[in-house]
């Protein structure tokens, strides 16, 4: 059987494109490039409904409660901290778009390296401490639970899903 969590690291590839895509974006404003409004939209968009509205409802809404529950008997438990670092990536986002609205090159990067910055190493983190270790603590049944959740987002969000993978394909 596939672990639970191969479905979330695949989706995370998806998300690290968009950070390599958003890193040159910064560069390239960085270098003097003027700020391309439709297509930092067009990032935020892929942000907020891939990373936030798919992944993050599998992450937050059933791995993370499972992970949280007492019998789940794991020695340590970062959940906490990983939805610490999902808010502050919220944050950044925010921090872009209001960025865009005040036409500000300067907050625009700021934040969007932010972003960059945090989702490298909290993928990083996700993918070889908090898997392995929810892949450890989970027993078959409880797996096989989540993976039914994860389709029916998968179905329901489908979609939105495909829109987005058109923009990191560009």
């Amino acid at each position: 059987m596939q672990k639970t969590t191969k479905r979330l690291s695949d989706e995370h590839k998806n998300i690290l494109k968009l950070i390599e895509i958003l890193d040159k974006e910064c560069n390239e404003l960085e270098s003097g490039k003027k700020i391309n409004e439709s297509f930092l939209r067009e990032i935020i968009f892929f942000i907020k409904n891939y990373a936030d509205k798919f992944h993050h409802a599998k992450e937050e809404d059933i791995l993370f409660k499972e992970l949280c529950k007492p019998e789940t008997k794991m020695h340590c438990n970062p959940v906490e901290q990983m939805l610490h670092e999902h808010k502050q990536g919220r944050s950044f986002v925010k921090g872009v778009e209001d960025g865009l609205e005040e036409d500000n090159k300067n907050k625009i990067i700021e934040n969007a390296r932010g972003y960059v910055n945090l989702l490298r190493e909290h993928i990083y983190k996700e993918d070889n401490i908090l898997y392995p270790m929810a892949d450890e603590a989970l027993n078959k049944k409880t797996q096989e639970s989540i993976s039914e959740k994860f389709k029916e987002i998968d179905k329901i969000k489908k979609e939105i899903k495909q829109k987005c993978l058109l923009i990191i394909k560009k």
